[in-house]
This record gives C-alpha cells, structure tokens and sequence, in this order.
C-alpha cells in the first residue's frame, strides 16, 4: 500500500500548506476539525444515511447456551482457543493469532455494528445538524442501555469465555472498547445540542454502573492490570467513560496510569511496542496499540498536560510509537518484525494516531499519509481491530478542556 516518491511528495506538500493555513487562522484542534470535516464529510453522510434505515439490535436479540448468563448478559468466547482435537469435549487448548470461527461471536458483532452505527450517526449530526441522524444514534443508545427490554446488564462477567477452562475473564473487557467512540458520539452530541439531558442522564447512569463494576470487579482489576494492550484498553475505555459519567477522580487515576504504568511498561527508547511485537500478529497489534494509545492522548490531554509530549524515563512516550511505526505504515515492505499469521495483507488501514499525532505534533507527513489509507476496511477482523473509526469526533474542539 505504498505510494511513490512524487505521490508521496505531492501528497505531504498538500497537507502542509493546508495545515499551515489553518493553523494561521485557528487552534491545532480547530485546524485538524477542518481537515477530518473536508476529508471525511462525504463517507460520514454515506454510512449515515445507510445506518438511518438500520433498527436497533441488542444482547438481547441472541443467546448461546454455553453462557452462564442471563437473556441481557453480554456473552462472547476467547478468540484464539479452539477445541482439543485430542480430547473432544474437555478444555480449549490456545492458538495465539487464530481465531475459531464456531466461536458464539453474536453479540460482539451486535457491539461492533453499534459501534460503526452510532459514530457516523452522530459525526453526520455534528456536521449538518440534522436531528434525524441524532434521534437515531439516541435510539440506538436508548435500546443498548436503558429500554428495560432490550438493555446490557452494564458488567462483562461472562466476556472471552473459555470452553471447559473460565465463564469469563478479564481479557473480555477489551471487547467493550467498541464503546469508547458510541461514548464519544453521546458526548459530542449533548455538548452541541443532539441529546437531551433526560436522555443523557439515562445513559450515563449505564456507563456510571459500568465504569465503576470496571475498577472495582475481578475481571476488570485483572484487565486494568494487563501490561501489553488489553491495559491501554482499559485506560481507553475507562478515562473516555468516566468523563461521560462525570467521575473525576477516575478521569484523573487514568491519567496518571498513562504515565506511570502505560508508557514506562510498553514503549521502548526507539518507540517500538515490543509485547506486540512478540504476538504471532505482530504488525497488527503494533498499529493497534498505537492507536490505543493515541486514542488516550486525545481523551485526556488538557492545555497544561498534552499526553502527546509526555515522555516515559527512558525518554520515549505515544509520539514515539507513531514515529517508530510510521515509515512501515507509509511502506509495509520496509517491516523488519515476522509477517501476521492472518491479515497482513489488510494493513495497515486509516489509522487515526496519524491525525491525531499530525495535529498535535505539526507533522503534515503524518496528516498526508492519514488521508491516503483506506478509512472503511471490510474485513470483519481489520473492523474488529480499529475501534476508532470517526476521528473527526475525537478532534472536536467542543470537547476540548478549556
């Protein structure tokens, strides 16, 4: 997915007087809202015209009778454990990087949809303000986490399963982390008018039950403790989540956590991540928890603490993991690390640290290559791996602190 050197050159030339132009006239976020709204305005209104025919479909809508659950219990299996062909019936045995398709996979794919639907839904609210796209997003949220029928029972107890071994674990919490940009979408739509605060509060008191059962459970101690990507997730999650339902304390204790556990446990001097680089999926990962961790650089930076310009002891934070990832990103061939065991040749997609990263850090290469990656992949498994997929939400200069 390269570019030649005249593309390439073309290409950053543009973004640059762009970007200078902007940020001669307005703030960084301010320029990098302008770039995501011209960039992304045409395929946000697409998908949101499409999703406006789409009706509301929750955890209630299947079941699996290998859950320990309830009707309104979220239920998902371990991805990488598949049966003991030695033992048929008895425990899973693990395959790292490879997914068992007969897993129970019905309510995860019912989250991820929610997670494409109501972003478009509420980013094509911010540009237009057409409340037809802002009623559904709330009708959509309304089903997940209030309507007593059809609601989530706001824990993840039985989440990543594993046949014959847990009823759920603390791995699963990483599979509510398609919330974090439906959270985003609630946010950015109550501060510019497209939710009301009846239904604001309604769905706050969800994720208040949530964001709390997260720091105080088994499984979600065991997550927040994780020390490769399932512990930024955690922080994503938690930080994003905690602003909606106005828990300081906790926005603050992310914070923190960023600094002193994400960056020192994960990002070496060069910038490489190397727990990702030691999966069987090492490209893969290595963008994802870089987007991760770009993610939380634009949840939780204020004016007087940017996250992108913190640095770890060993001098290194989330700006150097976009910078080590970068030219692999721009020419996949140059990776020196193992090929995925599956998908490598989907990757890498839009990945939104670009835009984030650009914008923060004034590298227009970074906002060039942003704009020339494929921002809608089809394959079910890139989707599942890109939790932030409507970057104009999170450059939004109406969340930004004061």
């Amino acid at each position: 997915m390269g570019m030649n050197r005249r593309e390439f050159a073309a290409a950053t030339a543009g973004a640059l007087v762009f970007l200078r132009s902007a940020v001669a006239q307005s703030s960084s976020s301010e320029a990098a809202f302008a770039l995501a709204s011209r960039v992304d305005r045409a395929r946000i209104l697409a998908a949101a015209r499409r999703y406006l025919a789409e009706q509301p479909v929750t955890v209630t809508a299947a079941h699996s009778d290998r859950s320990s659950g309830g009707a309104h219990d979220y239920f998902s299996e371990g991805d990488y454990w598949w049966p003991d062909p030695k033992n048929p019936g008895g425990p899973y045995l693990q395959r790292d990087g490879m997914s068992d398709p007969a897993n129970f996979n019905a309510h995860r794919l019912a989250l991820i949809r929610l997670s494409l639907m109501v972003p478009a839904l509420g980013a094509a609210w911010r540009l237009t303000k057409d409340k037809r796209y802002s009623d559904h997003a709330t009708r959509h949220m309304m089903a997940w986490f209030v309507d007593p029928a059809t609601r989530m029972n706001p824990h993840l107890q039985y989440a990543q399963a594993i046949s014959g071994v847990t009823r759920g674990r603390g791995t699963g919490v990483i599979d509510t982390v398609h919330l974090v940009e439906v959270v985003r979408a609630a946010r950015v739509m109550e501060a510019t008018g497209g939710l009301t605060a009846t239904d604001a509060d309604a769905i706050r008191q969800w994720f208040a039950t949530y964001v709390e059962w997260m720091n105080t459970s088994k499984n979600g101690l065991d997550e927040k403790a994780a020390k490769n990507n399932h512990g930024s997730c955690w922080v994503l999650q938690a930080g994003e989540f905690a602003q909606f339902a106005r828990r300081q304390d906790l926005v603050d204790m992310c914070r923190d956590r960023f600094k002193t556990v994400l960056i020192p446990g994960q990002v070496e001097k060069d910038g490489r991540l190397p727990r990702e680089l030691a999966r069987t999926k090492p490209y893969s990962y290595s963008l994802f928890n870089m987007d991760i961790l770009g993610g939380i650089c634009q949840s939780l930076s204020t004016p007087s603490d940017n996250l992108w310009k913190f640095k770890g002891p060993n001098g290194a934070g989330a700006a150097d993991a976009v910078a080590f990832m970068y030219p692999y990103i721009a020419d996949k061939s140059k990776w020196p690390f193992a090929k995925d065991v599956e998908y490598f040749d989907d990757l890498p997609v839009r990945q939104p640290s670009l835009l984030f990263a650009g914008e923060a850090l004034r590298k227009p290469e970074y906002l060039a290559l942003w704009r020339r990656l494929n921002p809608d992949p089809t394959e079910p498994e890139i989707i599942r791996n890109m939790p932030i997929r409507q970057p104009l939400l999170w450059v939004d200069p109406v969340l930004r602190p004061a």
